[in-house]
């Protein structure tokens, strides 16, 4: 598919971009351009085709008030970074996974699958066009954010018959801030992200807007994030608000929520479990509640505890608050097990580890 350019008459300034990268915070600030691509189908809705691949200005999209994405919540959405190595190069990380997750999520939410190569040369468009917004300090990188939603002006309750793909780009930071060190989670009682059957599956923004009453409530708190629980389940540790759940055991094991449907499966997730793998520790996905967690920290049987997504990369946990009880140590530091990952995970990223399973793909 042919990218045209249409390309912005009023980009930022060399120092206001500096001004920029020299405190990019997470998501506070985009690049100048985005990539589109929009989808239109027949009457009947079962054929369709991509069209009008594109490259213009950043900004506001024009959208009908009836659009459906506005009444119905039907989009989904992607989250990845591209990283500067030291030669200038720009690379990103595993995009084929992204694009295979973002269209099991469309196939889920009643939206068209786009070929995994198209996704992929949106990304490379784009950030070849703002190549000098990717950023050069330590743990910082570009993060790319490819979503897709149903723009069709129709209040009745179907699949959309008209769709755009879009990818904008924002400068990144530490996603928490400061010093890496371990953050308090709040485990919520009374609110659950997914339910079976449901969406939970899908990286949708209906999953996060759930979330969101729960994690005010962690920040009401003095916590970083928020723990859902299947609480039909024996409390079962489901995933954070944003990202998934790791233990590490006293021997050697590492321990996560299997994938049942309501749990996201995180591309670092499968990162983190192929690195274990490679460094001969024995991987478990299964089963794993809330007492385990409680009782595991206080036997010695867990040792380290740790979360992961696209946007932290990997974030030691030190305690869980609920209200009545604290699981943890409001004092820990970050586990050898987890910093180990984390720094390999990173390095492969930068591309000063080597990268044994090809995941990396250069960008610009």
């Amino acid at each position: 598919m042919e990218f045209t350019e249409n390309l912005s008459t009023n980009r930022k300034s060399e120092q206001e971009r500096a001004d920029v990268l020299a405190n990019p915070g997470f998501g506070d600030f985009f690049t100048d351009h985005t990539a589109v691509i929009d989808w239109s189908a027949d009457d009947s809705g079962r054929n369709g085709e991509w069209h009008d691949a594109r490259i213009e200005p950043y900004g506001p999209i024009a959208m009908d008030p009836a659009a459906s994405v506005l009444h119905y919540g039907q989009e989904i959405f992607e989250g990845l970074k591209a990283y500067r190595h030291a030669d200038g190069s720009v690379w990103t990380f595993r995009p084929h996974a992204n694009a295979a997750r973002l269209n099991k999520s469309a196939q889920r939410l009643a939206l068209p699958q786009l070929d995994e190569e198209v996704f992929v040369e949106s990304l490379r468009k784009l950030v070849a066009t703002d190549i000098n917004w990717v950023p050069t300090g330590d743990g910082e990188a570009l993060y790319l954010r490819p979503f897709m939603i149903a723009t069709e002006a129709f209040l009745g309750v179907r699949a959309a018959r008209e769709v755009s793909y879009r990818v904008i780009a924002s400068p990144a930071g530490n996603y928490f801030g400061g010093e890496l060190k371990p953050v308090a989670i709040w485990v919520s009682k009374n609110y659950a992200r997914a339910g079976r059957g449901g969406t939970g599956s899908a990286k949708c923004g209906g999953n996060y807007a759930a979330s969101l009453v729960a994690q005010l409530e962690a920040e009401e708190n003095g916590c970083k994030q928020v723990l859902f629980l299947d609480s039909f389940n024996d409390n079962a540790v489901e995933e954070l608000g944003g990202m998934n759940v790791f233990f590490v055991t006293k021997d050697n094991k590492l321990v996560t929520p299997a994938l049942t449907g309501t749990i996201l499966e995180g591309v670092t997730r499968s990162s983190v479990i192929q690195l274990a793998k490679d460094r001969g520790m024995e991987v478990e996905e299964r089963k794993i509640t809330l007492d385990e967690w409680r009782e595991g920290i206080a036997t010695g049987d867990i040792t380290e505890v740790f979360a992961c997504g696209t946007a932290a990369v990997i974030t030691p946990i030190g305690v869980l608050k609920n209200g009545e009880e604290l699981i943890g140590d409001e004092n820990a530091v970050a586990g050898e097990v987890t910093m180990s990952i984390r720094q390999e995970l990173l390095g492969i990223q930068l591309g000063t580890v080597e990268d044994r399973h090809g995941w990396l793909e250069r960008l610009a």
